[in-house]
């Protein structure tokens, strides 16, 4: 029943053989090991990226406190400024509204605000709304102030103000190059029948991105009838 190997060289071909078969199957083995171990190293890796960017767009997000317009001419129902206050939503880190973009759909438009510290008319310094360009928005402080970029982050302790060109597109008509005119005068569409601010009855509509990519919506609704010049009203 049983073959009885009496060569001894056969019987060591036979024990080569079998090794030979053992060797591969660990080899096989060990290599699906890897693969499994690699594969899995990446699967964690990957989700533990997709939950923090999950975490990051419900926590790194910033929340608007207040929406207000500056009237610049109450005659023609003209703004001068347009502020919106903001905080980091609670449990964030620092964000940096300089990173941040403003994605804005208005009466003359639509664009993507960025932030900026240059006085569009030629300035050492941004003294106020008119003198951004189109596309463009400054951070002041709590005291008024415009900050630069390296100032403008927001923490549990520190809020800032987002200013845009009420004059300048998308809310108003004014362009880059009018803006930037020689005639200083052209920096305020209020105070000029030349171009047209965003201003009375008027609706706007804005997204905050964070730099986390974390949205947040806000509408501004200018009220149908202004009082006085220089007035803050409600948007």
């Amino acid at each position: 029943m049983f073959e009885t190997i009496l060569n001894e060289e056969e019987r060591g071909q036979v024990g080569i053989g079998t090794l030979i078969v053992f060797i591969a199957m660990v080899l096989v083995a060990a290599i699906a090991a890897g693969v499994l171990i690699n594969t899995a190293g990446f699967l964690q890796s990957q989700a533990e990226a997709t939950g923090q960017e999950s975490t990051d767009l419900v926590s790194e997000r910033i929340d608007v406190t207040s929406e207000v317009g500056i009237v610049g001419n109450n005659s023609s129902g003209e703004l001068e400024s347009i502020k919106i206050s903001v905080s980091g939503a609670a449990g964030a880190d620092q964000i940096d509204l300089s990173e941040s973009t403003l994605q804005a759909v208005g009466p003359n438009g639509q664009a993507n605000l960025v932030f900026t510290d240059t006085n569009a008319s030629g300035g050492d310094t941004i003294e106020n709304a008119s003198q951004l360009n189109a596309s463009e928005f400054a951070v002041q402080d709590s005291d008024g102030e415009f900050v630069d970029g390296g100032n403008a982050v927001l923490d549990d302790d520190t809020d800032y103000t987002i200013v845009v060109n009420p004059g300048a597109e998308p809310f108003g008509d004014m362009r880059n190059e009018d803006i930037n005119d020689d005639a200083g005068d052209y920096t305020y569409a209020h105070n000029t029948s030349e171009f047209d601010a965003f201003g009375e009855g008027q609706t706007s509509s804005l997204e905050i991105v964070s730099p986390s990519s974390a949205t947040t919506s806000v509408e501004l609704n200018a009220p149908d009838l202004f009082t006085e010049d220089g007035e803050a009203v409600r948007l």
